[in-house]
């Protein structure tokens, strides 16, 4: 919507956030503390969004460690942060984002508790996809993993809210929401945003939103922070930017992730980055012992080191012929995935030669990559695929079973990672890279850290979302829009 065609300012304020998820809520938060008004409106009819079914993780570190580190005897320097992060973002990495967040990880963690976010503080070995437990500190990404492990000196960053179970994600979000709204953010639920309001020049001025049947107009003096989520619910926007997730079939999502956020962005100049990455899973661990497994795809060929990230096998299992890969286990390290019992055994025999023919893979393909693993694992080795030496162990005891990780036959998890292009403080960017006035966003509604699927790590999202929404709410705060407005 054009200024001109704004009948009158039913709400004036300075800054305004669209989306109250974890990006909203930090972003409100810092405005705030600013001394800003600040008016957030969420389509939904609570706070936190996605965020609030996540495990709550959030990547961590540098500084020399975190305190929860450091008690578990793990020094964690800015510069392997930094080299991570690089390694993680991939071939699209923003290294001017990577360096910031490096630099201040590790005061993010102490503001994160000054907020009222609780952490216990304590150590969890092992490979989980999220605390079970109320512990604190995990290894969540491909830290110890190769390539990773040559690029940075590896330590456990992800750090999750005190709370038994799944999803502490939602003690994350009503920690964050009970600070919010106690400096003074004014909330609107059931409130949709259906377009930007700006200028003849693009300059962003405030929103209309649908509230209570009606269409309302919302002046933003300092800006607008689009916090909206992703476009993992929007199946045209799947199919136009990031068709490969056609082999996924289960949105990670809680329910409002269609695009609006990027959508309302491009809809004045702004760019769309990354659009075709998105994270995927089929989890495997834990039981831990599954990742001393093998992956095989129909040719029989190993082609991941199964230590790496549950995320990264994913991409990979979905990048073999017609999706097809099983995971190989012996008697000894057998078990069913928490996340998925009711996996099917694809095969079971008592030698390798007849779960090839169970599978009905070429003769002799199998038998032959297991052998070989088997003879390097033995001797504590994987120069093939540089898998560990703690997970490394011939498989050898029958009887043997084949797992499918197959995609017609194990339903991938995934969520969208690409979205508007901005600058570190939040500020979004047209296509050539100019900034769009009055214009800001965080959250999966920007791209921001993971932007590329093979490096995601857990807790880098939350991680993201809260670090940079706080820069977008400080930046917004701090801007006034140019150009004259009408006095209606």
């Amino acid at each position: 919507m054009r200024v001109s065609d704004v009948p009158k300012w039913d709400i004036r304020t300075d800054v305004v956030v669209v989306g109250f998820g974890a990006a909203g809520l930090c972003a409100a938060i810092e405005a705030r503390t600013l001394g800003v008004a600040v008016e957030a409106f969420e389509v939904a009819s609570s706070y936190g969004g996605s965020a609030a079914l996540s495990g709550g993780e959030l990547y961590l570190g540098g500084g020399g460690g975190t305190p929860v580190q450091r008690a578990a005897g793990f020094e964690d320097s800015t510069e392997d942060l930094f080299s991570y992060l690089v390694a993680a973002g991939g071939p699209g990495a923003d290294l001017d984002r990577a360096r910031l967040y490096a630099e201040q990880a590790l005061d993010h963690f102490s503001w994160l508790c000054e907020q009222g976010v609780p952490f216990k503080g304590s150590y969890l070995p092992g490979k989980w996809l999220e605390p079970l437990t109320d512990d604190t500190l995990t290894w969540s990404g491909n830290e110890e993993a190769w390539p990773c492990s040559e690029l940075a000196k590896p330590a456990p960053r992800g750090h999750a809210p005190q709370m038994a179970g799944w999803g502490a994600g939602r003690l994350l979000v009503d920690s964050l929401a009970r600070r919010a709204v106690s400096l003074g953010t004014r909330v609107h639920y059931d409130s949709r945003v259906t377009s930007l309001i700006a200028d003849e020049h693009n300059a962003v001025h405030g929103i209309a939103v649908r509230m209570d049947g009606e269409l309302r107009c919302v002046l933003a003096r300092h800006g607008v922070i689009l916090c909206a989520g992703g476009f993992v619910c929007n199946e045209g926007m799947l199919k136009q930017y990031a068709p490969s997730t056609a082999l996924c079939r289960t949105p990670i999502t809680a329910g409002n992730d269609h695009g609006a956020g990027i959508r309302m962005g491009i809809s004045v100049g702004a760019a769309a980055i990354h659009m075709e990455q998105f994270f995927c899973t089929m989890p495997f661990y834990p039981p831990e012992s599954l990742v001393k497994g093998i992956f095989v795809n129909e040719r029989g060929q190993r082609f991941i080191n199964e230590d790496s990230y549950h995320g990264r096998v994913t991409q990979e299992v979905l990048r073999q012929p017609n999706a097809r890969a099983w995971l190989l286990v012996d008697n000894e390290i057998f078990d069913r995935p928490i996340i998925n019992p009711k996996i099917v055994i694809a095969a079971v025999g008592d030698t390798w030669a007849e779960l090839e023919q169970e599978l009905r893979l070429l003769p002799g393909s199998l038998v032959q990559t297991v052998q070989q693993f088997n003879d390097f694992a033995r001797a504590g080795r994987d120069p093939v695929l540089h898998k560990a030496a703690p997970w490394l162990r011939a498989l050898s005891s029958p009887p043997f079973a084949a797992l499918s990780f197959c995609a017609n036959e194990y339903d991938a998890l995934f969520f969208t990672l690409g979205g508007l292009s901005t600058l570190p403080t939040g500020q979004v960017l047209a296509p050539d890279g100019s900034v769009i006035p009055g214009l800001f966003a965080a959250g999966r509604t920007a791209c921001g850290l993971p932007r590329w699927g093979d490096g995601y790590a857990s807790g880098l999202s939350l991680g993201d979302s809260t670090f940079f929404g706080r820069r977008a709410g400080r930046s917004a705060a701090a801007c006034s829009v140019s150009g004259a407005m009408p006095a209606h």
